[in-house]
This record gives structure tokens, C-alpha cells and sequence, in this order.
């Protein structure tokens, strides 16, 4: 039978092993939320894979071919953003957003991922009108 301190040092050494185990696998997944103010203030950070919140500025929409170039604002400050491909039916001035990707040299957020935030207050939409000749 093992002894109780031999059982607490077995116990350890199995935590100890699966929580390395959880962290070498989330390693490559986890990526940081950023504002538009901390990316400006450490360019170099955000030359890593990060994910950058702001509101889509009112304006700054354009669209060329593929490319979709806006700008993310955040507690003053204003990120420019360049992505290919369609982002998401939602995405429209003035909607918060969070992208995934790395900060250019040139100073321009390059995105391959747009996600659209939403409130967290859920409306249904409204009933549709019953048709006239279903009574």
C-alpha cells in the first residue's frame, strides 16, 4: 500500500503533467485582444499574430477587387486595416469588429480573419404579417 506523502507527490507529479499537457496544446492557439492605442504605442508586439478591437470607422470603407481596406477606432485612436477577401454580411460602418493578423511595416493592420461583435441584448425580429386570405 503507498504511503499518504507518497500519495500527494504521485498526485503533483499527475497535475503538474496535465497541466503541461494543456498548455504546450494551447500554445499556438491563444491570441491576444489588442486596442487601436496599444498597437500604436508597441508596433513591434503586434508584428506577432494578434486579434485588434475597435468600431469601423463611419467612411473609411473601400473596396477594391478582393481587398477590403477600413480603418478600427479605439479610445481615440485609429488603426488602418487591410484584408482580403469578403468580410462578414454584418460588417458595416460603425460596427465593433475584431480582426485577426499582424501589423504590417507600412504601419497597416494585414487581416485574414473578420469577426463582427454584437450586443449582448437579443431582439427577435419582428412577426411577419399574417396574409390577408389566412382567416
Amino acid at each position: 500500500m503507498i504511503r499518504r506523502p507518497a500519495r500527494l507527490v504521485l498526485v503533483a507529479v499527475l497535475l503538474a503533467g496535465g497541466g503541461l499537457l494543456v498548455t504546450a496544446a494551447l500554445r499556438d492557439t491563444l491570441t491576444y485582444y489588442r486596442t487601436p492605442g496599444e498597437v500604436l504605442a508597441d508596433p513591434a508586439a503586434a508584428r506577432d499574430r494578434v486579434r485588434l478591437g475597435g468600431a469601423v470607422v463611419p467612411g473609411s470603407v473601400r473596396r477594391d477587387g478582393d481587398l477590403v481596406l477600413f480603418r478600427l477606432a479605439g479610445s481615440g485612436h485609429e488603426v488602418a486595416v487591410r484584408q482580403r477577401g469578403a468580410p462578414p454580411e454584418t460588417f458595416r460602418d460603425g460596427a465593433d469588429a475584431v480582426v485577426e493578423g499582424r501589423l504590417g511595416m507600412d504601419g497597416v493592420f494585414d487581416a485574414d480573419h473578420v469577426v463582427v461583435r454584437h450586443g449582448n441584448e437579443y431582439r427577435p425580429s419582428a412577426p411577419a404579417p399574417e396574409p390577408a386570405d389566412a382567416r
